[in-house]
């Protein structure tokens, strides 16, 4: 088998139902975006100590990650989503685990720290971004498994947690934007 298919040699790409569309279709571009994320979830993999149980989590969400991809690749339901209500639900679960390990949020936190943290930063940003892409495809099309624009929005909480348990993991602190009062402040009237 070959690589090159020479349908991109136009602009054009062909996905799973065998339909032709232009490389910046908007479809393309959402599962562009979430095979970016991909990447750069996998390069983020490199970074984590073997010994973190964080590891593990972070395998399984790039293979949930690619799911979503496929998901989005499949037009007019050609074949059933892959993409589950469980995932999201994991996700949620690992996200308040975490989230035990971490000091109540008083100031945003900058993107960096541990080469490990600002991965996980880039992440998080590239998952937002998909969103944004999957939000577009929506609005344009009817086919979509929702669960992904679901999947995609807790990922990017999650890994907003886990970069803040990183660089506290490695470093001891995070990096707080210092230009602003305390802006997260607690809706109880005696604190």
């Amino acid at each position: 088998m070959r690589i090159y298919t020479k349908y991109g040699d136009t602009g054009y790409t062909r996905i799973v139902s065998g339909k032709r569309l232009k490389k910046d279709d908007i479809r393309v571009e959402s599962y562009g975006t979430i095979d970016e994320l991909c990447a750069i979830v996998g390069q983020a993999l490199t970074l984590i100590p073997d010994e973190w149980e964080i590891k593990q989590e972070v395998l399984l969400i790039q293979q949930e990650i690619f799911d979503c991809g496929s998901d989005l690749a499949v037009p007019d339901f050609h074949r059933p989503f892959k993409l589950k209500q469980e995932a999201v639900v994991h996700l949620e679960k690992l996200i308040d685990s975490h989230l035990k390990e971490t000091p109540k949020i008083e100031h945003f936190i900058i993107p960096g720290g541990t080469p490990l943290a600002a991965q996980l930063h880039i992440a998080r940003t590239v998952a937002r971004r998909a969103e944004r892409r999957i939000v577009t495809l929506m609005s344009q099309s009817e086919d979509i498994n929702p669960q992904v624009l679901v999947y995609i929005n807790r990922l990017s909480d999650y890994l907003f947690v886990i970069a803040r348990v990183a660089n506290l993991r490695e470093a001891g602190d995070e990096v707080l934007y210092t230009n602003s009062p305390k802006i997260f402040r607690s809706k109880r009237s005696d604190v």
